[in-house]
């Protein structure tokens, strides 16, 4: 087996993780490799072939093998995580190769750079199970989805889950608003809208307003503005390498940014007022977005009108029944005093949230 074409294990800065290990031979590939590494902050380790110390491809939290090494990888032990990389790939062979050597995808450059450098960031940020992340979006304007929104964002960190809250609404008048923070210094969606390229997770969480233990993107007071796609992209992706949960106030119009959100939804709530006007305006918005979501589920607000049941809701809209919230008296002047939805583990919001997260959290388990 050839040796590296750096050295066998460099020395690593205190408490730098270890990054991908990478075979190939291809000098044109190599530096794409090395350039999306260190796109994503991590630093690898090159070799021309299988190292001759068989911890290194045990212990690497990544491998890269270049298709030109291939069948120089073949006898090496099998293991997970390894990635069949090329160029090309137009050789129908490389499958074969691929399961020679026991890839579990092959990827070809540049069409998959951008998947690729979210999967080395994973392991240049110790990413383990990416974060439970929940949309919220209303089934008409005033049905309580920021409101709902904050409330299981605050109760999960009130449980001591590292929690992140995303406001994707430029209209919604900021949840820093809500949890009372908008004097809290940290970045705001002026500052990020722009983003074209990868966001690190670590620096994105420390460099958000902390409010009620948890971290909050809100808006500031300035005029509302168009978020990216690329940017809505970069920042969940972010948010879900940290794990936890992250909680996501979306709009009801479907823009380009807010496709984006969708698709990294594990999960979206549609908040629907218990009255007749609101379940038939909630049909128009589950239409929408259903078809861009991998479950949509229904959360009914009270007050109740008369002869209005969630079941009833649910089976209207065609939807599962998350449940019901009933009318919380007193959460106007709370939320006037600076309290923010879901700070009292007793409150409707608060029960509701809780048992929220304990089903949706089991069921993520066993998934």
């Amino acid at each position: 087996m050839a040796g590296p074409s750096t050295s066998e294990r460099a020395p690593t800065a205190e408490g730098r993780r270890p990054g991908p290990l990478i075979v190939t031979e291809d000098a044109g590939l190599l530096d794409d490799l090395l350039r999306l590494c260190a796109a994503a902050g991590a630093h690898p380790q090159v070799y021309h072939a299988v190292p001759e110390q068989r911890a290194s491809w045990d212990a690497a939290p990544l491998v890269l093998v270049g298709d030109d090494a291939a069948a120089r990888c073949g006898g090496a032990t099998r293991r997970r995580d390894v990635l069949l990389v090329g160029r090309g790939l137009d050789d129908p062979g490389v499958w074969r190769r691929a399961v020679e050597i026991g890839a579990e995808c092959v990827l070809r450059l540049p069409d998959a750079e951008s998947w690729l450098v979210d999967r080395i960031a994973d392991v240049a940020e110790g990413s383990g199970r990416r974060a439970l992340t929940v949309g919220v979006i209303g089934g008409r304007g005033g049905a309580g989805a920021s409101t709902l929104a904050c409330a299981l964002a605050v109760t999960a960190a009130r449980e001591g889950r590292r929690t992140m809250l995303v406001d994707g609404d430029p209209l919604g008048g900021g949840l820093d608003v809500l949890l009372g923070g908008e004097q809290t210094e940290g970045l705001r969606w002026p500052d990020l809208a722009a983003s074209r390229g990868r966001v690190a997770g670590g620096a994105l969480e420390e460099s958000l307003p902390s409010l009620r233990g948890l971290r909050v993107l809100s808006w500031d007071r300035g005029e509302p503005l168009a978020i990216r796609p690329e940017a809505m992209r970069s920042v969940l992706a972010a948010a879900r390498r940290r794990g936890g949960v992250v909680v996501v106030d979306l709009p009801r119009r479907v823009d380009d940014a807010t496709t984006e959100a969708l698709a990294q939804l594990d999960l979206g709530l549609l908040v629907v007022p218990a009255d007749l006007r609101a379940v038939a305006a909630a049909k128009r918005v589950a239409d929408a977005v259903g078809t861009l979501l991998r479950e949509l589920r229904v959360v009914v607000r009270g007050p109740y009108a008369a002869g209005v049941e969630d079941q009833w809701v649910a089976d209207v809209l065609g939807l599962p029944l998350v449940g019901g919230v009933p009318e919380e008296p007193g959460l106007m002047a709370a939320l006037d005093a600076g309290v923010p939805p879901g700070d009292s583990a007793r409150s409707p919001l608060g029960r509701f949230s809780a048992a929220f997260w304990e089903r949706a959290l089991a069921e993520e388990s066993v998934s």
